[in-house]
């Protein structure tokens, strides 16, 4: 598109669903893998098809503490009328039993597992089998084992591979590593895995008033570049976090180009349309404008372009604007740029405790806290008979975009679509928890 801030007031907005899916267009995943330790690989996405070189279990292992047996050799077995076989060490030969523990290896010879609750050990009688006749010539110094239920062949017994197969395929991008995915692919025998890149994000915080410290009248201390390349970093990136840029073309040119090495490029302020809202001009220049004004509130003025195949994010200067910005378009190219799953946002159900008023035509972003009910309820998520969920959203009093009390004294947002006119208060919602580590 081509550029043109001097269109007052934005009055041909975009729709959130529109922008996204036009800038997600543009985006190309990186391709870059590593292998890491398992210990480091903790919500990685894997590379490549991950696909176990082992079974699991290795080896025919015992389901229960008890006796290893022959399950032929405890056929007619009862309490009135028990089978007595032949307590060994290590092999499991006719009418002989072999103590096992559960997880421990089925003896050779073996093909059942006699539960410790349904045998005892007995003085050696010199017989064994169902019969009562004598079975050779065994050592008669020791005990025998009187056994009180039969078994079926592959009774209480974990046969190789009931967890895993060799050959298996455990994971597929774009999977998730989480911590019970790296202990499975520990027990097949890896120690390392493929994974993605972590995409490489640069912030860079602009504006003439904003400083690190100790602000002058008229001055602002910068937090915007600060909240986003932790944000970048939680969603999955690798964020570098630049020094303050001032509203100067030349100084923003050499900044975006600076990092164009980088997967993406995020700038924070500048991107409206006053007299030193110049981001947007200068990656015209460089590349193209892809979106210009989105119908969101708040934080419309927010802008989505490329330059030489990096996708630049310009988000608005008001704090509020810019984390509602951050997670509508800055999550989903993390996600994309990294092979990551495109999850949704984590949510909680919650009962609005307060009506929300919006403007039709714009998705808006409610502020608001959770909190269980006064009435001491619990405060779960509803039961399957539809019931209102007990946990309370109470919208915070700050509306303004910029102020980012509101947001970090909030739980979440709760959305309104841009096909409704608020929401009611007692209506169940989703609050999208904006800080919870994903």
């Amino acid at each position: 598109m081509s550029h043109d801030r001097t269109r007052a007031g934005f009055k041909d907005r975009t729709r959130v669903a529109d922008a996204r899916e036009r800038l997600l267009a543009a985006v190309t995943p990186h391709g870059r893998t590593e292998t890491l330790p398992l210990t480091e690989a903790d919500g990685r996405a894997v590379a490549d098809t991950t696909v176990s070189p082992t079974p699991v279990p290795g080896y025919d292992r015992a389901a229960m503490d008890g006796w290893a047996v022959r399950a032929e050799d405890t056929f007619g077995a009862s309490d009135r009328s028990p089978t007595v076989l032949f307590a060994e060490d290590d092999e499991v030969g006719p009418n002989g039993a072999v103590r096992v523990h559960t997880g421990s290896e089925l003896p050779p010879g073996a093909n059942a597992v006699v539960m410790i609750e349904q045998a005892e050990r007995v003085p050696r009688s010199g017989t064994a089998g169902s019969s009562g006749e004598p079975t050779g010539p065994r050592d008669e110094v020791g005990r025998d084992v009187e056994v009180f239920d039969a078994v079926a062949e592959g009774e209480n017994v974990g046969p190789t591979g009931e967890d895993v197969v060799e050959g298996q395929t455990l994971y597929e991008p774009p999977h998730r590593l989480r911590p019970s995915d790296l202990g499975l692919l520990k027990s097949v025998g890896m120690t390392e895995v493929e994974v993605a890149e972590r995409p490489r994000v640069s912030v860079i915080p602009t504006g003439e008033e904003l400083v690190d410290a100790d602000p002058e009248p008229g001055e602002v201390i910068e937090t915007n570049g600060l909240t986003v390349s932790r944000l970048a970093e939680r969603w999955g990136a690798d964020a570098t976090y630049r020094d303050i840029v001032t509203d100067d073309e030349d100084a923003l040119r050499e900044a975006v180009e600076r990092d164009l090495d980088h997967d993406a490029v995020v700038t924070t302020g500048g991107s409206s349309i006053g007299e030193r809202d110049l981001i947007p001009e200068v990656v015209e220049e460089l590349g193209e404008v892809l979106v210009h004004g989105v119908a969101l509130k708040p934080g419309h003025p927010v802008a989505l372009g490329l330059v030489e195949g990096t996708p630049v994010i310009m988000l608005p200067g008001y704090p509020v604007a810019c984390i509602v910005n951050a997670v509508q378009f800055l999550r989903p190219v993390i996600r994309e740029l990294g092979r990551l799953p495109h999850d949704p946002h984590p949510t909680r159900r919650a009962t609005l405790a307060r009506k929300v008023s919006s403007e039709p035509g714009v998705r808006t972003f409610a502020r608001v806290r959770l909190s269980a009910p006064e009435d001491g309820t619990d405060a779960g998520d509803g039961d399957d008979a539809g019931d209102a969920p007990a946990t309370e959203a109470t919208p915070t009093r700050a509306s303004g975009s910029g102020m980012l009390s509101s947001v970090a004294l909030a739980d979440g947002w709760v959305v309104v679509p841009e096909s409704r006119e608020g929401l009611d208060a007692g209506e169940a919602v989703d609050v999208r928890l904006w800080e919870v580590a994903e």
